[in-house]
């Protein structure tokens, strides 16, 4: 695949509601745009608190008189297979949107999201018939717990991996009989429209899934957050924006599963393979742009390596190929934009300022071939300490710092000295330190000398500003169901 391919034509998106394609009950559009190069790629509906209202009563009625809920677990998983092999059949076409509406590779969109978009379908579909249930037998009594489904779901999703991220909410929400109405990032609001095209040409029933284009901080947001019809909130975002919804959601009591921001520290020690902890190292911090909120962003490695792993690191850095995404050849593509491009750029300029030296990188990318598109190249910073704005703050951005420590303890003591706890990555030889590090580290997810790789039976998300709950596997369940005990006297 290569930017020879010619530019799709503009598509002209629409609110799903209740089975229908709506504009915005006002009207109102915006614009979504190619980040390599700013051309338009379609106009979208800006939504109303009309149409959040709308799209809550299309669900509401979907679960209250409709037939999913009611279907059994292998009906729904019927669907739910059929529209993970339409995802599979239109892979190809599903990536290009994806990268061209967030600049993502092609590669990482054709050989990684994609094909996780369709397995999160299949395996939820799976799992609700395949989890164990509790039953407890007591002379007389027996005693079992049923799991029906909660009831209308609002899922928020990112711009950093849209679809992925996006069916890592819904697919359980649907598998366990939920309803769901979709809000996408504006930032990345194609695939999840033709995502839902798929879908009900593959046979889900109208209402059961709806989706709402818009802006988070305007009206649309409000009902899918604040509605008591609204039975989960499943958000992926910003911790600021998710203390919002947080907020919005105490006053229905509303259960809430969100995972935030990060700035996930990547341990190296001298007994480490640097033939892997190198690579793995860069794949953590610029892969997806460094738009990713696991990614190792604050690089630890023990003092006595320090020297030889940076003149590695620095040198496959600079090596890494920035240009069109569409291009397989490129391994960055473009920020998502503009604004984020100066937020992205102002942490290096402020690493300076606090005493950072740059290694390389640094400056934004203006030759002709990436003069229009929002490029950053794979920076490298050091002489950082970590009280550091730049090294606690999240950059979101293909920026590394990266920090010295002596020993075992000093390295835990940095890696947990964080608002946020949502992942970490550690590369060493010693499984007996592994295992003792793994236990006292505050994050949700703890790779040992490997980066990104999920069994979705796992529990997924964070501590303290990186969120609130779990979801994958039987804590997806937990979270999108209503748990209901019975008990049930057995006549002698």
């Amino acid at each position: 695949m290569t930017t020879t391919e010619p530019a799709p034509d503009v598509t002209e998106i629409r609110h799903l509601i209740g089975g229908e394609w709506k504009s915005a009950s006002d009207g109102a559009t915006f614009e979504s745009r190619d980040p390599h190069d700013g051309s338009l790629l379609a106009t979208v509906p800006r939504g109303t608190a009309d149409d959040g209202d709308a799209a809550i009563t299309a669900a509401r009625s979907a679960f209250d008189d409709g037939p999913w809920p009611r279907m059994s677990p292998k009906e729904r998983a019927k669907i739910l297979h059929a529209v993970a092999d339409a995802v599979d059949e239109h892979r190809t076409e599903l990536a290009l949107i994806e990268t061209r509406d967030g600049g993502k590779s092609i590669n990482q969109s054709l050989h990684a999201e994609i094909p996780r978009v369709a397995h999160n379908l299949r395996f939820f579909a799976d799992y609700v018939s395949m989890a164990a249930n509790e039953a407890y037998p007591d002379g007389d009594l027996l005693s079992y717990v049923l799991y029906p489904p909660a009831g209308v779901v609002s899922a928020i999703s990112p711009w950093n991996a849209p679809l992925m991220l996006a069916t890592w909410k819904i697919a359980p929400a649907l598998a366990f009989g939920n309803t769901a109405v979709l809000k996408p990032a504006p930032q990345t609001p194609m695939t999840a429209h033709r995502f839902a095209e798929l879908a009900l040409a593959a046979g889900l029933p109208e209402g059961v899934l709806n989706v709402v284009h818009g802006f988070g901080g305007e009206a649309v947001a409000g009902p899918l957050t604040a509605d008591p019809r609204v039975d989960r909130i499943t958000f992926t975002g910003s911790s600021a924006t998710g203390v919002k919804i947080l907020q919005s959601a105490a006053v229905n009591h509303t259960p809430v599963s969100a995972e935030m921001g990060g700035k996930s520290a990547n341990i190296v020690f001298a007994d480490a393979d640097l033939d892997v902890a190198v690579p793995m190292s860069i794949r953590a911090i610029f892969g997806g742009n460094g738009q990713v909120c696991l990614s190792g962003s604050r690089l630890l490695v023990q003092n006595s390596i320090m020297d030889e792993f940076l003149e590695r690191f620095a040198d496959e850095a600079d090596k890494l190929t920035v240009g069109d995404p569409k291009d397989a050849s490129n391994f960055l593509g473009p920020l998502i934009e503009q604004r984020h491009l100066e937020k992205v750029h102002g942490y290096v300029e402020l690493a300076q300022e606090e005493g950072g030296k740059i290694l390389t990188g640094g400056a934004r990318l203006t030759d002709a071939a990436r003069a229009k598109g929002f490029y950053y190249p794979p920076t490298v910073i050091t002489g950082l300490t970590n009280d550091s704005r730049t090294a606690r703050e999240e950059i979101f951005g293909p920026v590394e710092t990266v920090l010295g420590f002596e020993d075992e303890d000093e390295a835990l003591r940095i890696a947990n000295d964080s608002p946020y706890g949502l992942a970490g990555m550690l590369f060493t030889q010693n499984l007996d330190r592994a295992h003792r590090m793994a236990a006292r580290w505050k994050a949700g997810t703890v790779w040992i000398n490997t980066f990104f790789e999920r069994d979705l039976r796992l529990p997924f998300g964070g501590e303290g500003s990186s969120g609130l709950g779990r979801e994958g596997g039987q804590y997806s369940r937990d979270f999108f169901t209503e748990p209901r005990a019975v008990t049930i006297r057995l006549r002698s």
